[in-house]
């Protein structure tokens, strides 16, 4: 299935607009977050609503359709596989409609028991990215109702491998220390290029892979902050920045990290691009509540009132918002995972038109009991409990009493 301009679009944005975020090394998804935005854009309302689409990119009524767009889009991909999981508390009733619009095989059931139903989710987690993330990234306690994720797995082989190595900076924050190189040469000039953005010179360099995903490196000039850099480097994808391509670059220091020269050579040769990175292997934890405002959760995190009335008539808000995340760059290729979730808890309270009186009553303690015969009142027997009956598994489904 084809995956439409708008979509991209919207994608790559928040990309760009959490690479304004990052301050230090790490790894995010955000196309592992941005179908679970689509789902509970489409199910919210009030200003949750108008804040998800927001960060969606796209009207709230349109965002589960691009939603499941984006996801069928994923399954076709090669080199990558992707799935969504819907789990749910038992009595939790869903709207038709909401549910109908997730994939068929999403939905699961939450057991009430925390630690069972964690071991299933993080199951389910291990089974959808190839086992490079462990765990689903929040946690689960009994006043968890809803809990929807993503999970995603690329791989992809280089189609020329890169020779290992050593490589010694010598200057900049590496500066004397020995890291594990890569290295290796084509005749693929087109392979690099230069885009001159308002905030500085970025230098691409294309690397790519044998299932149709390729990984781009983008070095700027040492001022710029990443978000400018990864900024950038959304901006040439959208082509609303033009590089320069390595075979029309002049001689000299074309970019940063880039220099073009004359050689002199004892054989006639082409001309060559000659590349030296290194190694990385990443791993990072988010907690995208922290950054409320970018993914639209800052009124639907408030527990003080419900706002997923599309969703269910239950009140629920977001309780947790996480991604956990792993990218690994070497000789061969390429791997990455991404899991996310979002769980919803209780919100609020139901529409107060009516008026009803709730009493607790509670014999946790020792206590004394008279058995009477109703018409007469006459007691028949009367007795002092000091000691409860211990509760045992009888197999026919009997349980503790909530």
């Amino acid at each position: 299935m084809r995956i439409t301009n708008a979509t991209i679009r919207a994608v790559n944005g928040l990309t760009a607009r959490w690479a304004r975020a990052v301050s230090d090394g790490t790894v995010f998804s955000a196309a592992g977050v941005w179908p679970l935005l689509t789902f509970l854009a489409d199910g919210a309302g009030g200003a949750a609503r108008a804040e998800l689409a927001e960060a969606v990119g796209l009207p709230a009524g349109e965002a589960a359709a691009a939603g499941r767009e984006l996801l069928a889009g994923l399954r076709e991909m090669r080199g990558l596989d992707s799935a969504l999981g819907l789990w749910t508390e038992r009595t939790l009733e869903l709207r038709e409609e909401w549910e109908a619009g997730l994939p068929a095989e999403a939905h699961g059931v939450l057991t009430g028991r925390p630690e069972a139903d964690a071991t299933a989710l993080d199951a389910w987690v291990r089974k959808h990215t190839d086992g490079r993330i462990s765990r689903l990234p929040v946690g689960l306690g009994r006043s968890t109702e809803l809990v929807v994720a993503s999970a995603l797995a690329l791989r992809t082989e280089w189609f020329r491998a890169f020779t290992d190595g050593f490589l010694e900076p010598c200057a900049g924050p590496w500066r004397d220390r020995t890291l594990h190189g890569l290295h290796r040469d084509t005749a693929l000039l087109d392979r690099v290029g230069v885009a001159d953005t308002p905030n500085g010179t970025v230098t691409e360099l294309k690397v790519l892979g044998t299932t149709g995903i390729d990984v781009h490196l983008l070095l700027g000039e040492e001022r710029m902050s990443p978000g400018q850099v990864l900024g950038a480097g959304v901006d040439v994808l959208a082509r609303r920045l033009a590089t320069v391509p390595g075979h029309d670059l002049p001689y000299g220091e074309a970019g940063p990290g880039l220099r073009v020269a004359r050689e002199r050579s004892t054989v006639p040769r082409p001309p060559s691009l000659d590349v030296r990175t290194v190694a990385f292997d990443l791993c990072a934890y988010h907690d995208l509540l922290d950054l409320h405002e970018l993914f639209g959760l800052g009124s639907a995190k408030d527990d003080l009132r419900p706002h997923f009335p599309g969703i269910s008539d239950r009140p629920l808000c977001v309780g947790a918002a996480r991604q956990s995340a792993t990218a690994v760059f070497g000789a061969l290729g390429f791997r990455a995972a991404a899991a996310t979730a979002v769980t919803g808890v209780a919100a609020g309270v139901p529409d107060l038109r009516h008026v009803t009186t709730t009493i607790e009553a509670v014999f946790d303690r020792p206590f004394g009991f008279l058995a009477l015969h109703r018409t007469s009142r006459l007691v028949l027997a009367a007795g002092w409990v000091t000691e409860p009956k211990p509760f045992e598994e009888d197999g026919d489904g009997a349980r503790a009493l909530p």
